[in-house]
């Protein structure tokens, strides 16, 4: 079977197609047409057909599989909080299929994360996977047995937008509300946190990238700011474990490439988990920037 892939992004579009091992036969990406729904719609179906003609088989229809950074509506079937704003309140899926001529599958980009993760990934093997991403945005999938839960409003494992545990919250969110995790643990989160501790004028316009890299060089103001990111990490997945009591926790997005979280964080969510002993395990990513492109391939099982 032909499995192919598709990450629609913002600003590009990418396309992976598998082989039946899950072996990697093809990448491609294109850019985003900017703001531009239908010709969003054609460059999608015009890499799926390319993909057909390169590596597809004896003429072999592709699966198709596609994560997009929103979710598709229970009720309507249309396209709810993404953040690529001309696909909302569009019939995506519908389209796709009489522009391909098949049934298409939709999962939001954290939960495409997390199956690929679980499947051949970090967290292969494991029974409970919670899938993590830690980037512009804080997002999160869950997979169970090797399946994909999106839940009954399709919002299963979007842990970003509650609010963080023991904190005095001060800023909104573009959700609507005060507080939520994303603010504290997503990259810009981490930037204006220690912009705030150090000053505008030290901390000012410090990336995520630089503030680790000053915090090993020494810097006692990007150290102290990586700590309270690191308790807050702690608190905000014990949540989770309270809940869900996963396997495994595994990073992906642009700050779990963070080394020191993976030995940091569990020393210190013990303490908000309520159990005598934490069997979780927090992973790094297997597969990378590429993990949601395979995961959106893997919805085809």
């Amino acid at each position: 079977m032909l499995r192919t892939g598709i990450d629609l992004g913002g600003s590009k579009i990418e396309i992976i197609a598998l082989g039946d091992e899950g072996e990697e036969l093809l990448r491609e990406r294109v850019a985003t047409p900017q703001g531009d729904y239908m010709a969003t719609l054609r460059a999608v179906a015009d890499l799926v057909v390319a993909a057909e003609s390169r590596v597809g088989a004896g003429g072999a229809v592709a699966s198709v599989g596609i994560g997009i950074p929103g979710a598709e509506s229970r009720v309507s079937g249309l396209i709810k909080n993404a953040n690529s704003t001309c696909l909302i309140g569009r019939p995506l899926r519908h389209d796709l299929q009489q522009l391909l001529a098949r049934e298409v599958r939709i999962a939001n980009d954290a939960n495409c994360f997390a199956l690929s993760e679980a499947v051949d990934g970090a967290g292969v093997g494991a029974r409970v996977v919670f899938g993590v991403i830690l980037g512009t945005g804080v997002g999160g999938g869950i997979v169970i047995d090797g399946k994909l839960l999106t839940g009954a409003n399709a919002i299963a494992g979007e842990w970003g937008h509650n609010p963080l545990p023991g904190e005095h919250h001060q800023d909104s969110c573009y959700c609507g509300r005060r507080g939520c995790i994303e603010l504290y643990l997503s990259g810009p989160g981490l930037a204006r946190d220690h912009r705030r501790s150090a000053g505008e004028i030290a901390g000012d316009d410090m990336s995520p990238e630089a503030i680790v890299q000053r915090a090993a060089a020494g810097d006692a103001q990007c150290e102290a700011t990586l700590q309270r990111y690191e308790a807050r990490l702690a608190k905000a997945l014990a949540t989770v474990i309270n809940i869900l009591d996963p396997d495994v926790i595994v990073l992906g997005g642009g700050l779990s490439n963070i080394d020191r979280l993976y030995s940091n964080v569990p020393r210190l969510w013990g303490q908000h988990v309520f159990s005598d002993q934490v069997a979780t395990r927090l992973l790094k990513h297997r597969h990378g920037d590429s993990s949601g492109v395979r995961g959106a391939a893997w919805l085809w099982p």
